[in-house]
């Protein structure tokens, strides 16, 4: 029921983001005359470059995973954390609803070490802590980019995010003070112990296990280190998304290329459509117009042509990418299809042999 579910909201998210993204004719026309007339040899060095800062991304997005699991005394190689972080990373873009966020934690886990429940705590902090980073960021720029013409969504999306976050984060804090007042308080919440109380049970033991992965939060030295880490990431990624814009003659600044980066992170957290396809052009092209004016989402714009080629490219030069590094991921010796195939499940058990949260 619960895959059921996620698929449902996935085929709905394609529909709905392909409907709103699908261009015009006339959209369809410019779009056309931007591929043919596209100056190969001016766009290349940017392609290389583009590409270079997604590498840099890459590793630093693998590498920082390191940090987190230090605290849970898990200290993995970097060839095997770059094999077992680019599959993974594969199959959060591919599955549905960011069910592939589970890949990771599954492959690293070993008995009497770390369990599959406890890595993906540390997978939680780093979503929370993306996320916060994200949002702030998203609030920054779109001040820098407010205008009396603004569209009225822009601000109130940025506190909405910034406000969810904040509110995990707040939890994150609460947990790890006192980890089973703050679940139970938390599930309480949700009325799910008066109307299923042995779920309820179930998943308060679930979620404790979970807040073993929290440790790096009492970490100053690697908490420093994943921060530092995930800054350079993040730092690389909007400068990629800058760098491909000017390279297909967008002129979009540097501050709009952080906002569409940081509107396009926040709205893929939401449940997403495999693939991504659709959403990640809808949102990159919600982004751009913040910076650019919404005239140029109009099919008729001198600028939509470049617009849309940008929204196509960027989205699918990062899944050649990610998809290329998880099946090579998958050729090596630390992930094999077997590996991959025994992390399928959706929500793993613990290892036995782990120390229960107290």
């Amino acid at each position: 029921m619960k895959l059921a579910i996620n698929l449902l909201l996935s085929v709905l998210m394609l529909a709905l983001c392909l409907w709103l993204v699908w261009p015009n004719a006339h959209g369809r026309a410019a779009l056309s005359e931007t591929l043919d007339h596209l100056d190969w040899a001016h766009f290349v060095p940017y392609l290389i470059g583009f590409y270079a800062l997604i590498a840099v991304v890459h590793v630093c997005r693998s590498w920082r995973w390191n940090y987190l699991l230090a605290p849970l005394g898990v200290r993995i190689p970097f060839g095997r954390m770059l094999a077992v972080s680019s599959a993974g990373f594969a199959a959060i873009l591919l599955l549905p609803a960011r069910l592939g966020e589970f890949v990771r934690p599954a492959l690293i886990r070993k008995k009497g070490e770390v369990s599959a429940s406890a890595a993906l705590g540390t997978v939680f902090v780093e979503r929370v802590g993306d996320g916060v980073v994200v949002s702030l960021l998203v609030v920054g720029c779109f001040f820098a980019l407010k205008t009396d013409a603004s569209p009225g969504w822009m601000m109130p999306t940025a506190y909405l995010a910034l406000a969810g976050f904040t509110t995990v984060m707040l939890f994150l804090a609460f947990a790890l003070w006192r980890p089973r007042p703050t679940v139970h308080f938390a599930l309480r919440m949700t009325l799910l112990p008066r109307f299923a109380p042995k779920a309820a049970a179930v998943i308060e033991e679930k979620v404790l296990e979970l807040i073993r992965g929290f440790a790096v939060l009492h970490d100053h030295k690697n908490l420093a280190a994943f921060i530092a880490w995930s800054a350079v990431y993040w730092i690389a990624n909007g400068f990629a998304t800058w760098l491909l814009a000017r390279g297909l003659g967008l002129p979009l600044s540097l501050t709009g290329a952080f906002a569409t980066m940081g509107l396009v992170a926040v709205g893929i957290s939401l449940p997403n459509s495999p693939g991504l396809v659709g959403q990640f052009q809808w949102l990159t092209m919600l982004g751009v117009s913040l910076d650019l004016g919404s005239g140029i989402l109009d099919g008729k714009s001198p600028l939509y042509g470049r617009l849309l080629t940008y929204a196509i490219f960027i989205h699918g030069l990062q899944v050649v990418w990610y998809v290329g590094a998880g099946l090579a991921a998958i050729g090596t010796r630390h992930v094999s299809f077997a590996d991959m195939w025994r992390a399928r499940k959706l929500a793993p058990e613990p290892v036995p042999g782990d120390d229960p949260v107290a």
